[in-house]
């Protein structure tokens, strides 16, 4: 397979590339997200559409770069990272004793910089929490956790524990839906292979 490169310094989603066995490397995109009035699923298309093509204009060689963006869906609004401690109440307030959804959208461009081909999509997963207490949201917030998450939790973290249900891929809430990756970069590899 060629050479990866993970547009992204999330060290959830270089987590998650090397438990599927994916080599690669990281090159963060430095571009400023152009966030519009968007659906959420259209949004995270977007951003990780941006940060793939600014780290392509990197690499000339053969190469497949992967680019991600990760939000929080609830009652139409869109979560992203908070601001703050209280930004980080008022979302966890929001969502907890209820559901909502998350989407990771992924970009992935193969190829030189003479002839590229690109793919976008998104997956979205929905999740159910437990009532929650405002004491038990600061006593959260209190760890750091929240800081620098989608929607100020962190579902592979301590979160977990507030958590009912999920339905969906649970490591796209993580930041990448990797078998959804993994299955798209391999499609159509033993075809290949049989006619080397």
């Amino acid at each position: 397979m060629r050479k990866i490169i993970l547009a992204s310094a999330s060290p959830r989603r270089s987590e998650l590339m090397k438990q599927a066995g994916l080599d690669f490397d990281v090159c963060v995109s430095t571009k400023e997200e152009k966030k519009g009035p968007w659906e959420p699923e259209e949004m995270v298309r977007r951003l990780s559409r941006q940060k793939a093509q600014d780290v392509a204009e990197r690499y000339a060689e053969d190469c497949i770069i992967v680019g991600a963006d990760t939000v929080v869906s609830c009652d139409q609004e869109i979560l992203g990272k908070p601001a703050n401690d209280q930004d980080a109440f008022r979302m966890l307030h929001m969502l907890q004793g209820r559901t909502h959804e998350v989407y990771t959208g992924v970009t992935v461009i193969e190829g030189s910089a003479d002839v590229r081909k690109e793919t976008v999509f998104a997956e979205k997963t929905e999740v159910t929490m437990y009532p929650m207490t405002d004491k038990m949201i600061w006593d959260y917030i209190r760890t750091g956790e929240p800081a620098d998450k989608a929607g100020a939790y962190g579902i592979q973290g301590r979160a977990a524990v507030f958590i009912r249900s999920i339905h969906g891929d649970y490591n796209n809430v993580v930041g990448l839906p990797v078998a959804a990756l993994w299955q798209y970069l391999n499609s159509g590899k033993e075809e290949n292979d049989a006619t080397l």
